[in-house]
């Protein structure tokens, strides 16, 4: 894989993350709203907006991977993505990751190696 792909690859895997942790934490911050005031607080959130920007931007990052990279190999490393939703999950909310998870973490990052290193 060219140095190129490799970075299109880790803004990817940073703006799905960056989106997702983003929108975690809109919803959280609105969490004691109801109704039509649940709606109004979240899009004051600027969590909220940097949750679309990171999802505006993700695409294009992707679209150009793929223009690279063959199909079958970016959608396995693009399951990377799971892995920095699950640690950015554990070190921003608390979450718990139990043994399971960890050796699901383990199975994909040693998956998207192989991937990776098969190119």
């Amino acid at each position: 894989m060219t140095a190129i792909a490799i970075l299109l690859w880790a803004a990817n895997l940073l703006c799905d993350t960056a989106g997702q942790l983003a929108f975690k934490s809109a919803s959280l911050r609105v969490a004691r709203f109801e109704g039509f005031a649940w709606w109004l607080n979240l899009l004051r959130s600027p969590y909220l907006w940097l949750g679309v920007g990171a999802f505006v931007v993700e695409p294009l990052m992707w679209l150009r991977f793929l223009s690279l990279v063959p199909l079958s190999q970016a959608v396995m490393l693009g399951s990377a993505n799971i892995v920095g939703v699950m640690i950015g999950g554990h070190l921003l909310f608390g979450e718990r990751i139990s043994r399971q998870r960890l050796t699901a973490i383990g199975l994909i990052c040693l998956g998207v190696i192989l991937v990776g290193w098969a190119a």
